[in-house]
């Protein structure tokens, strides 16, 4: 398997999590936003989107962090990244996308950049719409860890929502978003951070980490 990603893109360190956690080997694709190579055209015949991250697994191509990330758990089943239970996918799901879908778009790089660029919004402003959005949705997430017992964000276990969960902290933590308001979030953060699955694939640890 091939792996397109970029070191610093949330959505690309969900899926290098994942492929720790089922320790599954792949070749690391940098690919690097900042510098526009997703523009590149060799790249963008692969990736529509023109976006990372993008697994390559023989012929197939898969773009989409959540779809990757489901697609391993399919193919390779063990261990699971997803409850035996309909009720419990569902719950980890849509904590899941609590941040996927309704935190971390509104913050990515193309939307920071047309803040800037197109709204002329100064770093102080772009900084604080990113802080908002960030703080006000991990608010929700807190809420929903507090009904869990568990070490990590469904049980005692790490699964789809943690490999989702730990890269928005580090980007939380990038841009000083306050975070002393979601200490359960926090809690859950320092456990998947005892792991290698989530240590070792962090962005400072990556081949192209600047």
């Amino acid at each position: 398997m091939e792996l397109f990603n970029y070191f610093r893109s949330s959505a690309s360190y969900r899926v290098r999590i994942a492929l720790a956690l089922k320790g599954l080997d792949y070749d690391y694709r940098a690919v690097h936003l900042a510098k526009n190579e997703q523009f590149d055209p060799a790249y963008v015949s692969a990736s529509l989107s023109k976006l990372v991250p993008l697994l390559r697994d023989g012929d197939a191509l898969i773009s989409q962090s959540m779809a990757i990330i489901e697609y391993l758990d399919e193919t390779h089943p063990q261990p699971p990244l997803l409850p035996a239970d309909a009720l419990g996918r569902a719950q980890v799901r849509a904590l899941a996308q609590d941040i996927a879908c309704e935190i971390h778009p509104l913050n990515n790089l193309r939307v920071l950049r047309y803040l800037s660029k197109d709204l002329g919004l100064d770093e102080d402003n772009k900084n604080r719409w990113y802080r908002h959005w960030v703080e006000t949705g991990l608010e929700v997430v807190e809420l929903r860890l507090k009904a869990s017992a568990g070490q990590f964000c469904h049980g005692d276990t790490p699964g789809l929502a943690d490999c989702v969960l730990v890269p928005q902290i580090f980007n939380a933590q990038r841009f000083d978003c306050r975070l002393s308001h979601v200490p359960e979030v926090m809690r859950v953060f320092g456990n998947c951070m005892a792991l290698d699955a989530f240590a070792k694939t962090q962005p400072s640890a990556c081949p192209d980490a600047e």
